[in-house]
């Protein structure tokens, strides 16, 4: 039974507390079913009733709120630091276009791997977008030196994947297997950063392989687009980027 009655803003308060073994449940997952089962049975019966999470479910939440606005300012930075060196507006943002995927990535990992995504898992994520732009930048580097050395843009654009395959993969793989003794290791301290660890290297590994493939056709896609605009393709032609 209750001991005391305790009141905030006049309102009775009654605490509940427990603590998660984090070796076997994530304790966002129970916060989930507990919130959607007999929470919500409560509230049902009784709807007066009011709830609020504190504790270690309060302060993933502030994270949460936290590492969002981190995310933005990670972007807009990333896409500051590749207009500047690059003076273009668009290559930037075919190069970032790769980011989702490797968020897809990362996600897949997850799955395969039986790990839920928690606030680590997300840092990771945050991460993985300054990661995953480094293999598309290879590509978009090698076309703009191609077209500097008088090649038509389409050969500097079908040949760019062809030509920089090596490089592209290996820094990729050099990336996971780096991560790969994290996700082996079995200690109890590892256990913390394995969600981060498995966020970047399978980011990396799934967004390298869309990568090839992508950043051409959205070059080609971007010349289209310009050729619309202008009425005409007479640039799609020209020894230069098109976009």
């Amino acid at each position: 039974g209750v001991s005391k009655i305790t009141r905030i803003n006049r309102n009775r308060v009654v605490n509940v507390q427990a603590d998660v073994d984090k070796k076997r449940f994530e304790p966002s997952r129970i916060t989930e079913d507990f919130s959607k089962g007999p929470l919500a049975e409560i509230l049902k019966k009784y709807p007066d009733v009011t709830f609020y999470l504190a504790g270690e479910a309060e302060e993933q939440a502030k994270s949460q709120s936290t590492l969002l606005l981190a995310s933005a300012m990670v972007l807009l930075l990333i896409y500051a630091a590749l207009a500047i060196p690059l003076k273009s507006w668009w290559q930037p943002v075919i190069i970032m276009a790769i980011i989702p995927f490797g968020l897809q990535g990362a996600m897949v990992g997850h799955l395969i791997l039986g790990k839920e995504i928690s606030i680590i898992s997300i840092v990771g994520i945050v991460a993985l977008a300054g990661i995953v732009v480094n293999d598309a930048l290879v590509l978009m580097d090698f076309i703009n030196h191609r077209l500097r050395m008088g090649d038509r843009w389409r050969d500097a654009v079908a040949n760019a994947g062809v030509r920089r395959f090596r490089a592209v993969i290996l820094t990729s793989l050099t990336t996971f297997l780096g991560l790969l003794p994290i996700q082996l290791e079995t200690s109890i301290q590892a256990q913390f950063l394995k969600p981060m660890a498995i966020s970047v290297a399978f980011g990396v590994l799934f967004a390298t392989v869309v990568t090839l493939i992508l950043i051409p056709v959205l070059c080609y896609i971007a010349a289209d687009i310009k050729g619309l605009l202008t009425g005409g393709n007479k640039e799609i032609d020209a020894n230069k980027e098109p976009y």
